[in-house]
């Protein structure tokens, strides 16, 4: 029996304690060093989560210099089995109109700067070589269960879309945002890689609701993406998108996840290549 506990990762408008009853607060160390700010443990629907604000409370921490690795070793100790990632995101598809959510399937990693292994031969990372498949990086259950809870909140949601994470923090140029529609990006955002990835590696059920806030800068329009009309979309959209985390978390509780969780783990460790000395 798989006994649930549900990781949120809060983006910009979605990192407040008032998403759920909190129990108490707590910093933690991790191998990998501290994560973007203290743990907020609490409840949703009487199913324990802790909430962790990825670029910190004040959103203080740009895209590059979040410490993922940290920010997922710590809820993984913790004792999360489950994570649900708020993220906001540019549209690359007419259809995919700012306001509406993605639960995203796949994405396209374009950052350069980032740490994207536990498993990278550092005194403080996991032995061996992961040679992690992504034909699934985020978790099929968890995002059915989030399209689920927006149906029920009869919110306009995308059951599938491809991510393109930038390097960030500068938002794209015309040919850039052209070039990634032409590559098969629907959306683009600047956090969803190594996060999804070092989840995977955990075994954590990792799914993302990432919400359009506008239209990036590909359409003829000359319309420009800018960070006021981003917070406004967010703002406007942010009670929307708690109710949707809160009704999901309550959904996963529901669910038997006692071969699901299992499955995946034993997926992370089958594609780890140990050294002889490290076997």
């Amino acid at each position: 029996m798989v006994i649930v506990k549900v990781g949120i990762l809060g983006g910009s408008g979605l990192n407040k304690a008032s998403l759920f009853s909190l129990l108490k607060e707590e910093w933690m160390e991790t191998p990998f060093g501290k994560p973007s700010d203290a743990l907020q443990h609490g409840t949703i629907a009487g199913v324990p989560c802790v909430l962790l604000a990825r670029h910190g409370r004040e959103h203080s921490l740009q895209p590059t210099v979040v410490n993922y690795r940290a920010n997922l070793w710590a809820l993984r100790e913790a004792g999360c089995t489950h994570v649900l990632a708020a993220t906001a995101c540019g549209s690359l598809r007419e259809h995919i109109e700012p306001g509406h959510f993605v639960t995203i399937d796949t994405f396209i990693d374009r950052t350069t700067k980032r740490k994207s292994s536990f498993h990278d031969g550092s005194p403080e990372g996991l032995p061996g070589i992961q040679h992690l498949a992504m034909n699934e990086p985020f978790c099929p259950h968890t995002r059915a269960l989030l399209q689920q809870a927006c149906q029920e909140h009869s919110v306009t949601c995308h059951p599938t879309g491809t991510m393109v994470c930038i390097e960030g923090a500068r938002f794209s140029t015309v040919a850039e945002s052209k070039m990634f529609r032409i590559l098969g990006g629907d959306v683009i955002n600047m956090t969803t890689v190594p996060e999804v990835v070092l989840a995977r590696e955990l075994g954590l059920c990792y799914a993302a609701l990432a919400m359009a806030t506008d239209y990036d800068c590909w359409r003829d329009s000359g319309e420009a993406v800018n960070v006021q009309k981003v917070l406004q979309v967010m703002k406007s959209n942010a009670d929307t998108a708690i109710r949707v985390l809160k009704t999901t978390v309550a959904l996963i509780a529901k669910e038997d996840w006692s071969q699901i969780v299992p499955q995946l783990q034993d997926s992370v460790t089958m594609n780890v290549m140990l050294s002889k000395t490290s076997s």
